[in-house]
């Protein structure tokens, strides 16, 4: 591996400086977007029978708040109630939609870091490529033309551009094929967690109005 970096010359450490970040906001990403981190099965179940005999205590809707991300939200919700008992279904779905667009912002975070890792490096393996193709006609011009370069000029400058060229367009490629693959991943699970969010806020305000009924 060392021999291939050595051989690929310095356009090819921008990609591994790509590579180690990539692998790092895949590690976190993993991390973060656990089910168990952003909607528990059975929280709003169990959030609906705690305030069906009414809004539960501060005390239990901060803890709700930071079990996970739906509980954040659905906890937005019961303090409205406790803040303003009174308060219209429009105000508790605007206060549970704001919550909702800052934990969907959360989701999102590093998604678009990973994104133009995936479209920047095959530029970065592409200017690697041409600074080894400038090296192969710096060879060819110093040996006098481009017939003498293939004959009897400088063969291991010309090998050497070459393996630029060539590393630096594969590690490019390698980098960026990974980190598109899995930000596309990244982007349909944070796409599905924000489906359930939404219509498990929908169907807690249609309990909570319910009750007040």
């Amino acid at each position: 591996m060392l021999s291939i970096i050595q051989a690929a010359g310095w356009p090819i450490w921008p990609l591994m400086a790509c590579s180690v970040l990539a692998l790092a906001l895949i590690i976190e990403r993993f991390v973060t977007l656990r089910t168990a981190r952003i909607t528990p099965p059975q929280l709003l179940q169990e959030a609906m029978a705690v305030s069906g005999s009414g809004v539960p205590s501060p005390d239990m809707v901060a803890h709700l708040a930071q079990n996970s991300a739906l509980g954040e939200v659905l906890a937005s919700g019961l303090q409205a109630l406790n803040t303003n008992p009174r308060c219209t279904e429009a105000d508790l779905r605007a206060t549970m939609e704001g919550t909702g667009r800052a934990v969907a912002h959360r989701l999102e975070k590093y998604l678009s870091a990973l994104a133009t890792i995936a479209s920047a490096a095959p530029l970065l393996g592409l200017l690697g490529t041409v600074i080894g193709m400038i090296e192969i006609f710096g060879a060819q011009v110093d040996a006098g033309g481009l017939g003498q370069a293939m004959g009897g000029g400088n063969p291991a400058r010309l090998a050497h551009g070459i393996s630029v060229a060539l590393y630096n367009t594969a590690f490019g490629l390698i980098v960026a094929i990974p980190a598109l693959i899995f930000w596309r991943y990244f982007r349909a699970r944070v796409d599905a967690y924000l489906l359930t969010l939404e219509l498990s806020a929908d169907q807690f305000v249609r309990h909570l109005i319910q009750l007040r009924k």
